[in-house]
């Protein structure tokens, strides 16, 4: 490659075998990374191959000169993960409290319905309409055509089969 003066590959590789692995140790400690520390050294050679006719080994050694590069490439990858860490914040901050307990709230509300749909109409209907939406018994009782005594059964026999119904589905307390 250019890196000597005229693009071989034998220049490439003699330059990265020497000097990569310095280049990897200086990576992995600045970003605390080894995936990140590998992406930076390719990104090192790939910056030094594209400008090697700026490389003047009268200025500078060809060590000296893939530090700086390597210097700016870890800054350049420690300013994306600071703009990405900003955009994550500032996403979580618009989710409703925790993710996992707003994930884990929707996974729950999920096995309730499929639950519900196991059981009978009438355990369904009495405790969709006394536990879920909050009505009295009077009124759902009222409106179903039957004693207040009987939708308490109906509401007492509906969570067992709830229960026993979310237990089929492998759900435990």
């Amino acid at each position: 490659m250019a890196i000597i003066g005229k693009k071989t590959d034998l220049d490439l590789r003699d330059v990265y075998a020497t000097h990569g692995p310095e280049l990897y140790r200086f990576a992995l400690r600045q970003l605390g990374d080894g995936q990140a520390a590998e992406e930076a050294v390719q990104e090192v050679f790939l910056r030094a191959w594209r400008s090697a006719e700026r490389f003047d080994p009268d200025v500078a050694s060809r060590r000296v000169w893939l530090f700086a590069i390597a210097r700016n490439v870890v800054i350049d990858e420690a300013r994306a993960r600071a703009r990405r860490d900003r955009r994550v914040d500032a996403a979580a901050a618009q989710l409703p409290g925790d993710v996992s307990d707003h994930a884990d709230s929707v996974l729950d509300q999920q096995l309730v319905e499929q639950a519900l749909l196991r059981i009978s109409d009438a355990h369904r209907v009495a405790l969709v309409e006394t536990y879920l939406r909050g009505r009295s018994y009077q009124e759902v009782a009222a409106e179903v055509g039957v004693s207040q005594v009987t939708l308490r059964s109906r509401v007492f026999f509906g969570l067992k089969a709830l229960r026993l119904a979310m237990e089929e589905m492998g759900v435990r307390p």
